[in-house]
């Protein structure tokens, strides 16, 4: 099974536990969800990773489609890129804003956990990538570290930070805009 697939069933986007966090967070940042396409987006948005033999490389990035084909296809392109712009990265490479959407998710990181989060992380062995990748997605203002507790810990410093700074959907100067695939299976560089 794809390391994609496991992270939808049981790890960091699982479809039963990751979108309550991501209506909380919501909640927090933005108000009570009262729209009922916010719940559905908070549900669907990462299903895209259901197949993907990557989390944060080339064919991971590409993720949010599936949830926005979804969304567009129920309520137009308006939701479609509130969905599609869930992923800074995707957001970057594309020119295009960052949604609320976008902000919701990662404050989410945030709001799990690690008693939670670190289990789910390493039943689907997405904790290998994430930590081999923490430098360069934060442009190394998160340490390779050895300890997973030490770096979700950091991680989440991190990105608490990046909201604070985002949650005004300001423009992202933190997010790297060159990445460049350099193994079959589309890791970034």
């Amino acid at each position: 099974m794809k390391v994609g697939t496991k992270s939808v069933l049981f790890g960091a986007h699982c479809f039963f536990i990751h979108p309550w966090f991501v209506a909380f967070a919501w909640w927090k940042l933005y108000g009570f969800p009262f729209d009922p396409r916010l719940w559905v987006a908070f549900f669907v948005h990462d299903l895209g990773y259901f197949g993907k033999s990557n989390m944060d490389g080339e064919e991971g990035e590409a993720h949010p489609y599936w949830g926005a084909c979804l969304m567009g296809f129920l309520f137009g392109k308006r939701w479609f890129d509130f969905t599609l712009y869930h992923s800074r990265f995707l957001s970057k490479r594309n020119g295009a804003h960052y949604s609320r959407l976008c902000v919701a998710d990662k404050l989410a990181i945030c709001l799990t956990p690690a008693w939670l989060y670190l289990p789910m992380v390493r039943a689907t062995g997405e904790i290998n990538e994430y930590m081999k990748d923490a430098a360069r997605n934060s442009n190394g203002q998160i340490a390779v570290q050895d300890s997973q507790k030490k770096w979700y810990a950091d991680v989440q410093v991190y990105v608490r930070n990046w909201v604070e700074q985002h949650k005004d959907l300001k423009a992202d100067t933190w997010t790297p805009q060159n990445r460049h695939a350099v193994t079959e299976t589309g890791v970034w560089k």
